[in-house]
């Protein structure tokens, strides 16, 4: 399991390269050719700026954030009141921005973008780590992610107090039913799957207490359950507590933050949450811009 890194940009070369190709990108699908309303603002004017929040949140993004405005315009300033993963309340102030109104209304809409994307992740992801304190369980992403946004969702994860699964398909081995299917066994699959020797770590899907015993006897390590109800998750823990070695069960699919505190109350190690992902919205945040002398 590969946790992205939470260091600041500037203590980690890969993070720094990260948010710089990611807002690279941003920024010339956005702007293109040029930014043809900026141009109705004199060259020379000044402006102040304010992001304000509109509901609870962790934020999470600033690097994106000031970079979109450093890869327009070095020379604006941004002051920010929060932090990196802090719990913000409505109304408040994050941020204020000084430097060209040219350059702060063409960096405006992607800034945003990335601090309202990635801050609605960690908020989803705090949630439900808030709602399964006090259990043994973590809460982990999946690869249902927004694309082109995979590493910056499983950092913003991290920032909410989860944990990353494989980062893609390179990173690790997740067997699932048409594996199974097309190698003709779980122990056949697991087999295929050792002599690989990838160094990379091997999880197997199963759909029933059947396939897990014989992930188990396969010497399976990492078992997902899928879409298992609170009653075979509980024999599910059962039965692995008397497997040597013991496997890592990580509960998967139909988790909502109505049953996610019941889950992970079964035993179970890991709970993957897609949605945390892919089913997110957008933080509500306003940019409030004043024109200076």
């Amino acid at each position: 399991m590969t946790q992205i890194s939470q260091q600041h940009p500037n203590e980690s070369t890969n993070f720094t390269l990260m948010v710089q190709t990611q807002v690279k990108n941003a920024l010339d699908e956005d702007i293109g050719s040029g930014d043809l309303t900026a141009n109705l603002i004199p060259s020379t004017q000044t402006a102040n700026a304010k992001v304000i929040v509109r509901e609870h949140a962790v934020i999470c993004g600033i690097a994106w954030f000031n970079e979109c405005f450093k890869q327009i315009d070095a020379k604006v300033t941004v002051n920010w009141l929060v932090t990196e993963g802090q719990l913000v309340q409505p109304n408040q102030t994050l941020c204020t921005i000084q430097g060209l109104a040219r350059s702060l209304l063409t960096a405006e809409r992607c800034a945003l973008n990335f601090l309202q994307t990635l801050s609605s992740t960690a908020t989803a992801s705090r949630k439900y780590v808030d709602a399964i304190a006090g259990t043994s369980a973590q809460i982990l992403d999946t690869r249902k992610t927004i694309p082109n946004l995979r590493l910056a969702q499983k950092y913003a994860v991290t920032i909410g107090g989860g944990h990353n699964q494989r980062l893609a398909l390179y990173d690790g081995i997740l067997i699932k039913e048409n594996h199974i299917a097309a190698a003709g066994s779980i122990g056949n699959v697991m087999q295929q799957a050792f002599a690989l020797n990838s160094g990379k770590s091997i999880q197997i899907e199963v759909e029933n207490l059947d396939q897990l015993q014989e992930a188990l006897d396969a010497g399976a390590t990492s078992i997902l359950l899928d879409n298992f109800n609170t009653e075979l998750l509980l024999k599910a823990v059962a039965i692995n507590s008397t497997a040597k070695p013991k496997a890592v069960l990580e509960a998967s699919g139909g988790i909502t933050l109505d049953n996610v505190r019941e889950i992970a109350q079964t035993g179970v190690d890991r709970i993957s949450i897609g949605a945390i992902t892919k089913d997110i919205r957008a933080i509500d945040l306003s940019m409030q811009f004043t024109a200076t002398a």
